[in-house]
């Protein structure tokens, strides 16, 4: 076997893996299965930035920054989703940064089906975001 030939199916390969270990959905998705309830949507962002832009529609808010750190953080997750580690859930954040490491995070303590909205509230190079698709907000109650 060639070398080059190695080489794009190695590449091949790896961007095979790379996609089908991505749960990513757009905004709209989010909305969409927020609303129809297969999935629990939660926005990870903390309080002065739920007030910043407000809150996406039917999102659950667990500020990353708990309290009781990582540990706090994962029991509030699983308080949402009734402690089923297969239940489906969306995290959002300002840009997509954020709920990346916090996907991995949540991954890596047993949960099957995290998702994540890349794009964020306010946009990323994943695109514009929640508040520039004009999806539907909410003002924050909790902040």
């Amino acid at each position: 076997m060639s070398r080059y030939f190695r080489f794009v199916a190695l590449s091949l390969s790896l961007l095979l893996t790379g996609a089908a270990n991505a749960q990513e959905m757009t905004p709209n998705e989010a909305l969409e299965a927020a609303r129809t309830g297969k999935i629990t949507l939660i926005d990870i962002r903390t309080p002065p930035e739920w007030q910043q832009t407000g809150v996406a529609q039917g999102a659950t808010l667990i500020n990353m920054i708990h309290p009781q750190g990582a540990a706090g953080f994962l029991k509030e997750v699983l308080a949402k989703t009734g402690g089923n580690m297969n239940a489906p859930i969306a995290l959002i954040c300002r840009t997509g940064n954020r709920t990346s490491q916090v996907q991995r995070f949540l991954k890596m303590q047993g949960l099957t089906q995290v998702y994540n909205v890349p794009e964020g509230m306010a946009g990323s190079m994943a695109g514009p975001g929640w508040v520039a698709r004009k999806l539907p907000v909410e003002s924050c109650k909790v902040c």
